[in-house]
């Protein structure tokens, strides 16, 4: 785990007569919003680009090997999807370090959105992507998501409607349906199952679609209406007292009052616990197949116990906690855990997903709500405490929370508030769209997959 010296160390040296280029480690926090990512991609807008050029700037990298990361050893402790964001990110590398105003150069040439902590002087053998032990990620759920029968801020989305756009039917939101943009829904190994424009007329009452019947199960559709809802088939057993019954007339209509209660905790810590151990992830990520060493990951923990609220919406805030991750692994493992919530699938199902034989397409949660909190150096800093630094969060905590709720935690409120961002992935969660939730049902409750089976049928026959 060496560093190999080459000519390129000994230019650094000389190049402006500075200093001698050290081994550090740069602690740095971003919002991801407008970036295609953390890894540095040519003809994209990438948080590793532009920290790059901060480098140039401030004198930490040399016009010789401008643009050429791997000659100073340049490293990072995790990548990130476009769009995700992060508190407690780590690169490294060998930089000019003049420590006087070193960290308010480097910020003084970033953006507002992409902030440096500090720095720590590192061992020469030091990778902050080697060295990495653990990496823990954060999901801010919105608390609707997990409501089986409901979904949330129907007025903001339809102010969200514009032209041009797909549009389908949803007895719970509106007249016109939420617009479905383009990529949202996942492709499918196997069948093609192509994705159909859903156009349903404006006939179609979101008042009249549903009624209550007096076994106090729902009719989820009308013979046209298209089922891109999940509906409990039972209010009284799987709702209790989470709905209210209003008769209003000859009209009954079902309330959501639903809350992320100790029932609703324990079951959704129960499905994310499923993940964790070591198991083969092929199923949640792409182009890494069954057979690859690279799809076996280990999950250390995975809880959702707090609940926080941003711009009024209620966010559960899950953690989870592994040695590493894969391209959307947890966008795919949340939206799993939240098609299991909806009872949209079994909770057999992960552990079929785990499966090498097994190939089947994972919903996947949007990026939004994803970021970094930190990364951990746990067997470094305890080999080299006695000669160096700790290299971690500790001194910059206070830093990084506000960072995170100033830039980080506003984003994610707003852009539900303003977009709904998840309520428009929540019309995506259907068995039409990922025919494989079916997979394994048996463990389910027969009415439950009935009743689905029954909307999917529907669906069909209206187009």
């Amino acid at each position: 785990m060496l560093t190999t010296t080459t000519d390129e160390e000994i230019d650094l040296s000389c190049d402006g007569g500075v200093t001698e280029p050290q081994k550090v480690a740069i602690i740095f926090a971003f919002c991801g919003v407008g970036y295609q990512g953390m890894q540095k991609n040519p003809g994209a807008k990438t948080i590793e680009g532009e920290l790059e050029e901060a480098l140039f700037h401030a004198g930490a990298v040399p016009e010789s090997i401008r643009g050429k990361p791997k000659l100073y050893d340049f490293a990072r402790s995790a990548r990130t999807d476009k769009g995700v964001s992060a508190v407690g990110q780590v690169v490294s590398g060998r930089f000019i370090v003049d420590p006087l105003g070193f960290v308010n150069r480097l910020n003084s040439n970033l953006p507002n959105q992409i902030r440096i902590f500090g720095y720590k002087y590192v061992t020469p053998s030091f990778s902050s992507k080697k060295f990495c032990d653990r990496r823990r990620y954060v999901y801010l759920l919105p608390v609707f998501a997990l409501d089986p029968i409901s979904h949330r801020d129907r007025e903001t989305v339809m102010a969200s409607l514009g032209p041009g756009e797909e549009y389908v039917k949803c007895f719970e939101c509106s007249e016109r349906g939420r617009k479905i943009p383009p990529g949202l829904v996942g492709k499918w190994k196997g069948t093609n199952f192509g994705t159909k424009s859903l156009d349903f007329q404006s006939d179609i009452s979101s008042n009249n679609s549903s009624a209550l019947r007096s076994d106090n199960k729902i009719e989820a559709l009308s013979s046209n209406l298209a089922g891109l809802c999940s509906v409990d088939v039972e209010v009284g057993r799987i709702q209790e007292d989470s709905c209210k019954l209003n008769t209003n007339s000859s009209e009954t209509k079902v309330k959501s009052k639903f809350c992320y209660g100790e029932k609703e905790k324990e079951r959704f810590s129960r499905i994310l616990s499923c993940y964790v151990g070591s198991y083969n992830f092929h199923n949640f990520t792409t182009r890494t197949k069954a057979d690859d060493p690279t799809a076996n990951r280990q999950i250390i923990s995975f809880t959702a116990n707090t609940v926080i609220n941003l711009d009024g919406i209620d966010f559960i805030k899950c953690e989870v906690l592994g040695k590493s991750f894969m391209l959307h692994q947890i966008r795919k493992m949340m939206g799993l855990a939240v098609a299991i919530m909806r009872n949209c699938a079994s909770e057999s199902l992960i552990q079929s997903a785990f499966s090498k034989d097994v190939n089947i397409t994972v919903p996947m949660a949007p990026e939004v709500g994803l970021y970094l909190d930190e990364c951990f150096f746990t067997s470094y800093n305890r080999n080299f405490e006695d000669s160096h630094e700790e290299v971690s969060m500790e001194a910059y905590k206070e830093e990084a929370e506000a960072f995170k709720l100033k830039h980080i935690y506003s984003h994610i409120g707003a852009t539900e508030r303003k977009y709904g961002n998840m309520a428009l992935w929540l019309h995506s969660l259907n068995y039409r769209n990922y025919p494989d939730l079916n997979f394994g049902s048996c463990g389910q409750n027969t009415d439950q997959v009935l009743v689905h089976k029954k909307i999917d049928e529907r669906a069909s026959h209206s187009l």
